[in-house]
């Protein structure tokens, strides 16, 4: 038998906000329905013979046109669209994920498709499941609760991470939609999303929600001592454009004069730091600094640019040991990066 919660028709909206708001409604109450059930689960309830299962919302849209409504097919304003738009007639659809997170993304999103392509957006439920994992908040920790036995049962019980919804096709290209399928709306679908974000808590440590839109790489601790003294400093100053500096553990730093936050005491600094550790120079509207100490090796390097990834960042950088902008050079600049072969075969495969 197969428990799920009430089911929610598919909805059409002109106006985004409406669509991100029956989007929120979606997720937050499958994902309410599945930490409800875990908790029954963890007290011992007896889940003999059910399976209990609540998926994603997604979006969808129609487009008639390979022209964007009102322009025309040479209009400059059309040749510097880099997002927004799909590039052809047809079906187009997306799973999506914490709606909380991404509010401002998926609404500039939702608002530039109806700006560009007209009609509607259709929100609705999914058939793709929430794996159980992925619905847990912030600070849940369940399966410590359970004995052996009961953590073994879970999969009879709950959808578990499918790795193999998560590649990479759309992202890289080689994805093919089956005949009657519908095209890709976004570079990552929801359990994509949810499972970097997972791993970015456990690589960086610290939570997807302080990652700000500019995201520096390094390799050199000294940048990141810099970077943590630049941090404290900016705190120091009641008049920075910063509100906060977060290290791993996410421990919180607010500006001077700044109260602190709800759930900034839940921070603590680890034992030892995680793999990649990261730290955020934090604006109010993200467009802050994040940087990221990736170590050593090019399998660091790509497994968190992939991660970071589905953040949508607005530009990445990465300082190696000859770092930095020369005097005439200002951000936005194109750069022309310089080629090289690597024999290790880490990156044959992308």
């Amino acid at each position: 038998m197969q428990k799920k919660p009430d089911f929610t028709a598919p909805l059409v909206f002109t106006d985004p906000a409406q669509a991100l708001a029956q989007v929120q409604r979606i997720y937050h109450d499958n994902v309410e329905f599945l930490r409800q059930a875990m908790r029954e689960y963890v007290s011992g309830g007896d889940f003999s013979g059910t399976h209990v299962r609540a998926c994603y919302p997604y979006v969808r849209v129609h487009a008639h046109s390979t022209l964007r409504r009102g322009a025309a097919p040479d209009s400059p304003a059309i040749k510097k669209l880099s997002y927004g738009f799909v590039a052809g007639p047809g079906r187009f659809e997306t799973t999506l994920t914490r709606p909380d997170l991404y509010a401002a993304y998926y609404l500039q999103q939702f608002r530039l498709l109806l700006a560009n392509h007209g009609g509607e957006l259709e929100v609705g439920t999914s058939t793709q499941p929430i794996p159980i994992h992925f619905s847990f908040a912030e600070h849940d920790h369940v399966e410590g609760a359970m004995d052996v036995a009961r953590r073994a049962l879970m999969r009879d019980v709950f959808d578990l991470p499918d790795l193999t919804a998560m590649d990479d096709g759309i992202a890289n290209g080689t994805y093919v939609p089956k005949a009657g399928e519908a095209h890709p709306l976004s570079l990552f679908t929801a359990p994509r999303v949810d499972y970097s974000l997972q791993r970015l808590r456990h690589y960086t440590g610290t939570a997807p929600e302080w990652f700000q839109n500019f995201v520096m790489f390094t390799n050199y601790q000294f940048y990141i001592d810099e970077f943590i003294k630049l941090g404290h400093a900016e705190m120091a100053k009641p008049d920075s454009e910063y509100i906060a500096f977060v290290e791993p553990g996410n421990v919180v730093m607010r500006r001077t004069g700044l109260a602190a936050q709800p759930g900034d005491e839940l921070g603590h600094a680890p034992p030892r730091l995680p793999q990649m550790p990261a730290y955020h120079l934090m604006r109010e509207d993200r467009s802050g600094i994040t940087m990221v100490n990736i170590g050593v090796g090019p399998a660091n390097a790509k497994t968190i640019t992939d991660h970071i990834a589905v953040l949508r960042p607005h530009a990445w950088l990465m300082l190696g040991h000859c770092a930095g902008l020369r005097t005439a050079q200002q951000l936005g600049d194109y750069v022309l990066a310089h080629a090289y072969v690597r024999e290790d075969h880490v990156l044959d495969e992308e």
